[in-house]
């Protein structure tokens, strides 16, 4: 099951309208170095809520093989030096930005 849908971002913690984000990209899920990484990981509700912003920003930095294998987690999204700079700008952000 999806995790539940929180009223903020859980990356920039902002109140504005979210998608979910699958942790382990769905162009992976049936892959099987996949598939032995996370045996016991229902992949399909694996993820986070985030806003368009930071759902785009995610998918420009990171390769599906990197958020695969490396950026899994929010926290390890969080640590990334770029993503870090862009989520300290867009959680001053009033709305959604272009």
């Amino acid at each position: 099951m999806k995790p539940n849908k929180p009223d903020n971002c859980d990356t920039c913690g902002r109140e504005v309208k979210l998608t979910f984000h699958h942790l382990v990209p769905k162009k992976l899920h049936k892959k099987r170095r996949t598939i032995l990484r996370y045996p016991d990981v229902d992949l399909n509700h694996h993820g986070i809520w985030v806003c368009k912003d930071c759902h785009k920003k995610i998918h420009r930095l990171f390769s599906h093989d990197e958020l695969s294998e490396t950026y899994n987690t929010v926290e390890k999204l969080k640590e990334h030096e770029t993503f870090a700079k862009f989520l300290k700008w867009v959680s001053k952000q009033d709305k959604r930005v272009k």
